[in-house]
């Protein structure tokens, strides 16, 4: 029976070392899939973000915490991200920022679960994203220790007052998320 329980426990335990790990902006990105007028998909991203992972001696202590800035939109097309920018779209006026945090994280070796709330100009709903646990190498230059992940998800804009353009703009926003974040130094 202990060894069922120690095998349970190594099953889930964490690969990376406690401590509050930073994000690496250079090799970290969020992107975004939205349908135009149904038949075609737009693709864009947010130049700028910051992210905190805090992690604990266990899965349950795990904590990530994001917030993107809405006016770094960038889909390739500067007229259309100013026209997203503006205040009969996106509103960056009155919609700054996209935050995410998360409320519970689960899995084990590759394939995690993170449920979180994401905040979108005052309204907050629970969004799940399914995260890749890329691994965790040491980087030659410096040897400093990286992580990296994908997360997956999706939205429904309207659950955020988001229900511009309807038939323009497809209700369901994919999320893609490529993170790095390196390991905390013990000093």
């Amino acid at each position: 029976m202990t060894n069922d329980i120690a095998a349970a426990a190594s099953a889930t335990a964490l690969p990376l070392a406690p401590g509050n790990w930073a994000l690496d902006p250079l090799h970290s990105s969020v992107n975004f899939t939205i349908r135009h007028l149904g038949i075609a998909k737009v693709r864009g991203r947010f130049e700028r973000l910051e992210a905190e992972l805090s992690v604990g001696e266990r899965v349950e202590d795990v904590r990530v915490s994001a917030t993107v800035d809405l006016a770094s939109i960038d889909t390739g097309n500067a007229d259309r991200d100013a026209h997203v920018r503006a205040s009969d779209l996106l509103d960056v006026e009155k919609r700054p920022t996209m935050t995410y945090r998360s409320t519970r994280v689960s899995g084990e070796g590759e394939d995690w679960t993170m449920e979180g709330e994401l905040t979108i100009g005052g309204v907050t709903r629970p969004v799940t994203l399914a995260v890749e646990f890329g691994g965790l190498v040491e980087v030659p230059m410096d040897g400093s220790r990286h992580a990296g992940f994908e997360a997956t998800g999706e939205i429904r804009r309207s659950e955020f007052g988001l229900d511009f353009a309807p038939g323009l703009l497809g209700e369901v926003v994919k999320i893609q998320l490529d993170m790095q974040f390196v390991e905390p130094k013990n000093d």
